[in-house]
C-alpha cells in the first residue's frame, strides 16, 4: 500500500500531567530520553518506515515549535485524544497511522511490520501484543491487558484508518473513552450476551472485533506484534523509568 500520512497525537488531558511534572518539563512530549525529546524520536521512527507527511495534534506551544522544528504539519489539539483524532483525520484523510507522541520506544521496524501486516480489506487496523510477548520484553512492566478466549492482549498506540469509514470508530471511541481502562464496561456496549461471554473467559478478540464493527459499520482488525516493547508507552512516571532503563540497555 502507498505509506499513509501519520498524525500524533500530542495534547494534554485536563489537570497536571504528572509524568511530565516528574521529569520537570511542561509537556511529556519534550521528555528527554537517551538524548532526544520522545516526539522527536516518534517522528523519526515513523520517517524510518517511510512516512513523509506527519502531523502533530497538540495546544502546547514547546510542543508545535518542536513540530515545526521536525518538519511536521501542526493542528491544534481538542478537547480529549478522541475528538483530537477525529478533527486530525478529518483534516488528512485516509490512510492515515495514529500514534501517541508517548510511544518512547518506537522503532521504524515495529511501523513497518504493521503496515505490511494489517490487511487489505480492514477499514481499520489496530497493532496489538499477547501478555506473554509484552512481559518478555519488559519483565515486571504493569499494562492493561484485555482477556480474550485466546490470549491477553495489550495494546500498542498504533492504529491504521484506511479508509473514511475509520471515522465512525473514532465516534464510538469517543463515547467510550472515559473507559479505556475498564475492559468489561468497554464490552458491556455489545449487548448482555457477549458481555457474559467475556466475563466467562469465551469471548474471541476477533468476535468482540466484528461486533464493534456493526456498531460503527466498519470493518476491524487486529494485528498481533512480535514486538514486545510496542506495548509500552509513558502513562505514569513508573513507565518512564523504565523506558529510560530499556533505552539504556539498549544503547
Amino acid at each position: 500500500m502507498i505509506a499513509p500520512r501519520a498524525l500524533v497525537l500530542a495534547g494534554a488531558r485536563p489537570g497536571r500531567d504528572a509524568v511530565a511534572d516528574y521529569a520537570g518539563v511542561p509537556h511529556k512530549g519534550l521528555i528527554q530520553l537517551a538524548g532526544r525529546p520522545l516526539l522527536e524520536r516518534v517522528a523519526q521512527a515513523l520517517r524510518g518506515a517511510g512516512i513523509t507527511h506527519i502531523a502533530v495534534s497538540s495546544a502546547s506551544p514547546e510542543v508545535t515549535a518542536l513540530a515545526a522544528a521536525l518538519r511536521a504539519e501542526v493542528l491544534p489539539a481538542q478537547t480529549g485524544p478522541s475528538l483530537s483524532a477525529l478533527r486530525g483525520v478529518e483534516a488528512l484523510g485516509t490512510p492515515v497511522l495514529l500514534t501517541t507522541c508517548d510511544h518512547a520506544l518506537l522503532q521504524a521496524e515495529w511501523v513497518a511490520q504493521f503496515l505490511a501486516d494489517a490487511p487489505a480489506d480492514a477499514d481499520v487496523c489496530v497493532l496489538l501484543a499477547r501478555r506473554e510477548v509484552v512481559e518478555a520484553a519488559a519483565p515486571g512492566t504493569q499494562r492493561t491487558y484485555l482477556k480474550f478466549a485466546e490470549a491477553e492482549w495489550s495494546g500498542c498506540n498504533l492504529f491504521l484508518l484506511r479508509t473514511p469509514r475509520g471515522l465512525a470508530v473514532i465516534q464510538l471511541w469517543r463515547s467510550i473513552e472515559a473507559d479505556r481502562k475498564r475492559p468489561w464496561r468497554i464490552i458491556r456496549r455489545l449487548g448482555p450476551i457477549t458481555l457474559l461471554r467475556y466475563l466467562a473467559g469465551r469471548l474471541t478478540l476477533a468476535e468482540a472485533l466484528q461486533r464493534l464493527g456493526r456498531l460503527c459499520d466498519a470493518r476491524l482488525a487486529a494485528v498481533a506484534s512480535p514486538f514486545g516493547l510496542a506495548a509500552v508507552d509513558v502513562d505514569k512516571p513508573a513507565d518512564l523509568d523504565l523506558v529510560r532503563r530499556l533505552a539504556e540497555a539498549q544503547a
